[in-house]
């Protein structure tokens, strides 16, 4: 039989090189300032040179701010060097960039925002962690990736977000596995909703993106800070935990998600609050009549929120992490 390993503990990052996706503010920022407390040599990635640059000079030395892409290949495999060849080590790698558009069924949604989506939360994180693992093997280190509970949440009105959180969540399910021959591990972060700058343009300060929120029973609707999430994140590092969620609500929808899954989907769409708030997402993303094609819309319809990045400057973590 095969048996279930548990966390390794004792992972100190002391004096250990850790690089950090969206580190300009937000989930990011706050790890990497917990991680440079906890004596750990700190490379912040965002796509906001300003926002990183600050962050990194806020903490002092052991740090090195980035200013990059995730999306972009070429890119990341230099951060990636160079980041190594400034600290002599790579130890740790943190894919935490990630993007979220506003609500829109797969009917109405433009295929470049889908495109964005998938370029920033599925192949960012592999364009992070792969050119990294190397440098991770040889130091027996950690990577974490960062899914969400989207992953395994309802995707109506938000397919592209939790399509793409559910292939991280495999991404890092693979990682864990193929690392430890070596050695090294790999985690998987999930969490649910962060009350983040990027939240509140999401959910509290859009009108469909309330009645969404307001469809969540408690204590699935429970928020943490991103202080929270980064302690969550930083905990895991020293256990090398294979997973680690909050807030902790969630943990028995994600151990029983194969069934609840069945009935919350059906129930779901049988759901008439359901049915008028989709109604209402596709009134305001109006399809193109060539959306079947191309995936774009009509110049009369109403734009969809231009996906905002997790470390562009309007905030660097999603609502749904």
């Amino acid at each position: 039989m095969l048996r279930i390993a548990r966390g390794r503990r004792g992972y100190s990052v002391a004096g250990r090189a850790v690089l950090i996706t969206g580190a300009g503010r937000g989930i990011g920022g706050e790890l990497a300032a917990l991680l440079h407390h906890k004596q750990a040599s700190v490379v912040l990635v965002d796509l906001d040179r300003d926002a990183v640059d600050a962050a990194a000079a806020a903490l002092g030395d052991r740090t090195l701010a980035i200013a990059a892409d995730v999306a972009d290949r070429s890119a990341m495999r230099a951060v990636i060097d160079r980041a190594a060849d400034h600290f002599g080590r790579l130890d740790v790698v943190v894919a935490n960039a990630g993007v979220v558009p506003r609500p829109a069924t797969v009917r109405t949604l433009d295929g470049q925002d889908f495109d964005r989506v998938m370029d920033i939360n599925l192949t960012g994180v592999f364009n992070t962690v792969r050119p990294a693992l190397d440098h991770v093997v040889a130091a027996e280190g950690h990577v974490v990736v960062v899914s969400s509970c989207a992953a395994f949440a309802p995707g109506m009105a938000g397919a592209p977000y939790m399509i793409s959180k559910a292939a991280v969540e495999q991404l890092g399910r693979a990682l864990r596995v193929e690392l430890a021959p070596f050695g090294a591990s790999a985690g998987i972060a999930y969490f649910g909703i962060v009350d983040t700058r990027m939240t509140h343009d999401t959910l509290d300060h859009d009108e469909l993106g309330r009645e969404l929120d307001d469809l969540l029973p408690w204590p699935l609707n429970t928020r943490i800070s991103a202080a929270q999430a980064a302690r969550t994140i930083a905990d895991g590092i020293e256990r090398r935990a294979a997973r680690t969620i909050a807030p902790a609500g969630w943990e028995p929808y994600a151990l029983l998600r194969g069934a609840v899954n069945v009935v919350l989907d059906s129930a779901l769409a049988h759901d008439r609050r359901v049915h008028d708030l989709l109604r209402k997402v596709e009134a305001r993303t109006t399809a193109s009549p060539y959306a079947g094609h191309d995936g774009s819309r009509s110049p009369i319809a109403s734009p969809l929120s231009t996906v905002r990045p997790q470390h562009a400057p309007s905030d660097p973590k999603e609502s749904l992490s």
